[in-house]
């Protein structure tokens, strides 16, 4: 499924001076959105960063999108703590949420079926079951009280972030199919049924 140039082809993302722009703009945004994150408990936010995270990762695979990740949580830390000191755990999850989108978006065809799947495992696999694991090492309370908070969160918000992402997409794809960044999809917009 993921052939040798899969891989190298997002590589090179990163020796291209067009990408490495978008790249730039992307870190950026994603910074600057998570400045407007908000906070509902000790340890959870609603930020609207997953919206570039995955454009950015359809466009530049998932290779440079590790990268684009790691270097987006690191200078949003040095940036703006929120009050915590530096934990290498959450910039593992923003690696993973990036590489996952990448994996259901770059260089493929779009659908909703992908969108639901990539967005679900993101917000259950990296929010939730990880991101658990990061807030019980780093702060008082055990496993399941974190585990508990994200997953009331994040099930809450699955359905709108997804809502929020197929119409995001159906925006942008067409621009993003003419700029020649993304693959030819077959159908836009995207439909429900």
């Amino acid at each position: 499924m993921f052939s040798k140039d899969y891989w190298i082809s997002s590589a090179n993302k990163l020796k291209d001076v067009k990408y490495l722009t978008l790249i730039a703009i992307f870190i950026a945004l994603k910074i600057i959105s998570g400045f407007f994150s908000i906070r509902i408990a000790e340890n959870l936010f609603i930020s609207i960063s997953f919206f570039f995270s995955a454009i950015e990762a359809m466009i530049i695979g998932p290779i440079a999108a590790l990268v684009s990740a790691f270097v987006t949580d690191i200078v949003s830390f040095m940036l703006d703590s929120k009050g915590y000191a530096f934990f290498a755990g959450y910039t593992l999850s923003e690696m993973l949420g990036s590489f996952i989108y990448a994996l259901f978006f770059y260089r493929s065809r779009i659908n909703i079926v992908k969108i639901i799947s990539a967005k679900t495992i993101v917000n259950y696999l990296v929010n939730v079951t990880i991101g658990s694991i990061w807030s019980m090492m780093i702060m008082s309370k055990g496993y399941f009280y974190y585990f508990t908070q994200s997953i009331i969160k994040n099930t809450i918000l699955l359905p709108i972030e997804i809502i929020m992402l197929v119409l995001l997409f159906n925006l942008l794809l067409p621009i993003l199919e003419r700029k020649k960044l993304i693959i030819s999809q077959d159908k836009l917009p995207l439909k429900w049924l």
